[in-house]
């Protein structure tokens, strides 16, 4: 997107402070959730990613209350606009901006997830699912939900920025035999040939 204002991102720690007790699931995401495998900074962090669920847009929208928060809308343009109280989000809506105040500079991006039932939908292929109560990674910790290594790398699959292939070469190493076969079966189904394929065919710990 555009340069759309300075970035202040919040750290892991202050993503669980916000959220703690929030009546809707979240997720750390993004590269921060990568991290947490390691439990450090392994690059600098531009922004800060919380996945949270389509059905639960009223409930973060009324914890955000004292924020400003921005839907990129139209989707796919690097425009943003106000997200008012009480305005139910677009089913094409997927990110949300959020800052304290107007004109400060912005502090996380809510990466808005679309379900069906109780599974988690990948929004690039439909075909692509999984059980909500499996979207916890093993890098979670009590009071701070941590999306799962496959699922965070399938998100970063699709665009292949260079911070996305560095990630992926960091961390492929450190994926599970389960977690290793479950990326590589689903960018099978969503992206054949893909370039992370042959490397996913040799990956996978314990």
């Amino acid at each position: 997107m555009a340069d759309l204002g300075p970035w202040e991102p919040l750290t892991p720690e202050g993503v669980r402070d916000l959220f703690a007790g929030a009546p809707f699931r979240w997720w750390l995401a993004g590269g921060w959730s990568l991290d947490r495998l390691v439990g450090h900074p392994t690059r600098e962090h531009a922004d800060t990613d919380v996945q949270v669920l389509r059905p639960d847009a009223a409930l973060v929208r009324d914890w955000l209350g004292g924020w400003d928060p921005h839907v990129a809308d139209p989707p796919g343009t690097g425009t943003l606009r106000p997200w008012p109280p009480d305005e139910p989000l677009g089913a094409d809506v997927h990110d949300v901006w959020s800052r304290r105040a107007d004109g400060e500079p912005w502090h996380f991006q809510l990466m808005v997830a679309d379900t069906e039932g109780d599974e988690w939908v990948y929004r690039r292929d439909p075909r692509i699912r999984r059980p909500l109560s499996l979207l916890d990674g093993r890098a979670s910790e009590p009071g701070l939900t941590v999306l799962a290594p496959e699922i965070q790398l399938l998100y970063k699959s699709a665009g292949l920025r260079a911070k996305d292939q560095a990630d992926f070469e960091r961390f492929r190493p450190l994926l599970t035999r389960a977690e290793a076969a479950w990326l590589r079966d689903a960018l099978t189904t969503a992206a054949p040939g893909h370039a992370w394929l042959a490397a996913l065919d040799t990956t996978g710990g314990p």
